[in-house]
């Protein structure tokens, strides 16, 4: 594959670094806990314009993306009270994550930048990705470096939280949702292609893994074992993969069917799967040990989740992007 590069020295010094373990490849591990009792909580988001993705932060607060109200809003977990922050013009930001030092990154998709907000003095500092484009997804590694995909442009980004320098590499199929594997592979969903992309980033090859028919994948999540969970949006199904012999090793048909709309997918700290059914207003847990599926009707309709995490006590977060709401499920 093609790839852009800042400087060839920046591709030398890669190495691969273990990723974060557990689902959504943040700073925050996800942690765990007994069966939930399936109470679900949900707050309005002052600004409730298509607010998306949710990202745990160290404080234990939650903070999400408002696209169209071109924000970033924390929600503040015991006082049950929102803060937002107003982001340059048309930064549109789409996914979002907190480092461990309490920085917010986001993908400002309507501007073709990567952003980091910092909460304590409202500053926002942007870089520019070099092909511009509509950066999507993000995820950080072991080592700070913050990895995102770029879907219209096709591309896969690297920044450098430290110097703020990006690298970009050329790939097909809208990429879309990413996440990393113990090696430090980047592994990313062409929701057009019906495949999953694999990124070495010593080397900066990529591979493909070909899916089923009219699979369109739409998100992937790291597991604590070190196996990567897929939603296939097309065909109504969760799948396990084994990034190590790169196949998919197990399929889950998800109980609203082919309609369903497989969206989100996280993974706690325990090793079990959630995902949500968007067209259905349902949320799956899924116990790998023993195969049981679980499923949980959400008390809002036309909700419209594209973003689950779980928190460092085990809590299953998402965001409605159609109602406005953020939820919990305890």
């Amino acid at each position: 594959m093609a790839m852009r590069a800042l400087t060839a020295a920046v591709l030398v010094a890669l190495t691969a670094g273990g990723a974060w373990a557990g689902g959504s490849n943040y700073a925050i591990a996800p942690g765990r806990r007994p069966a939930p009792a399936g109470k679900i909580s949900e707050w309005p988001v002052p600004t409730p314009q298509f607010a998306r993705d949710p990202a745990p932060g160290p404080d234990g607060n939650i903070y999400v993306a408002v696209m169209s109200g071109n924000k970033i809003a924390r929600f503040d977990t015991r006082a049950k009270t929102f803060t937002e922050w107003d982001l340059p013009p048309g930064a549109r930001p789409h996914g979002l994550l907190v480092d461990r030092a309490g920085q917010v990154w986001y993908t400002g998709n309507g501007n073709g930048t990567i952003g980091r907000l910092d909460p304590r003095t409202g500053q926002v500092t942007e870089h520019k990705a070099p092909s511009g484009g509509d950066p999507h997804t993000l995820v950080i590694d072991e080592r700070g470096v913050i990895w995102f995909t770029v879907q219209g442009a096709g591309r896969i980004g690297r920044l450098d939280t430290g110097t703020g320098a990006i690298t970009e590499y050329a790939t097909r199929g809208n990429p879309y949702g990413l996440a990393l594997d113990r090696q430090g592979h980047v592994w990313f969903c062409q929701l057009s292609g019906n495949r999953l992309g694999r990124l070495d980033p010593r080397t900066g090859a990529i591979t493909e893994l070909a899916l089923e028919r009219g699979a369109r994948p739409r998100r992937i999540a790291a597991a604590p074992d070190g196996s990567l969970w897929v939603t296939y949006y097309g065909t109504g199904k969760l799948v396990r993969v084994d990034p190590v012999a790169r196949k998919v090793v197990k399929e889950y048909p998800l109980p609203a069917g082919t309609a369903g709309g497989p969206y989100a997918v996280t993974v706690d700290g325990a090793g079990v799967v959630w995902a949500n059914e968007i067209q259905t207003d349902t949320v799956v847990r899924l116990d790998p040990t023993t195969d049981v599926l679980r499923v949980f009707r959400l008390p809002s309709s036309n909700v419209g989740i594209r973003k689950m995490i779980v928190d460092a006590d085990g809590r299953l977060w998402y965001m409605g992007s159609h109602n406005g709401r953020l939820g919990v499920i305890e």
